[in-house]
């Protein structure tokens, strides 16, 4: 059983630094038990606060009233430069999710982050996308030029 083959990897956000809040892309849980949202931070200005969430909504353009999920909130310290923080998501109320950056607007931060859907209904996943995703599945090479 090969993890590549069993998950989904998407891009929540492509990396960039800022004062604003971000909204990470909506993904749709159908299928789908649990998502790891895993954001890295880079350098963070000092007497920031950020904090990371995870929302929910039953509209995939999330337009209804997206809400918070109760205890996914992660403060992150304006000493966490270079960290990762992991929300592990399982079975959401609702079909559709999304990360959420929290900043303070007075002080910049930079990140990107991940989800990595699992425990789906249908094995293999292809995770290559053209553009997005890069996924290679080596079993036992042997010693040599990569």
């Amino acid at each position: 059983m090969n993890l590549s083959k069993n998950c989904k990897i998407t891009t929540a956000l492509d990396y960039a630094s800022g004062t604003a809040d971000r909204e990470g892309a909506i993904i749709d849980m159908q299928g789908y038990d649990g998502v790891l949202m895993i954001t890295k931070f880079a350098d963070l200005a000092g007497s920031c606060v950020t904090t990371v969430k995870a929302q929910q909504d039953t509209d995939d353009a999330f337009g209804d009233d997206p809400q918070d999920l109760e205890g996914t909130g992660i403060t992150v310290a304006d000493d966490d430069d270079d960290e990762i923080f992991v929300i592990d998501l399982y079975r959401p109320l609702e079909r559709y999710v999304r990360l959420y950056v929290d900043k303070d607007a007075a002080h910049a931060s930079g990140e990107s982050a991940i989800y990595v859907q699992y425990s789906g209904s249908k094995a293999p996943v292809d995770n290559n996308v053209a553009d997005a995703v890069t996924c290679e599945l080596h079993i036992s090479p042997a010693e040599g030029t990569a």
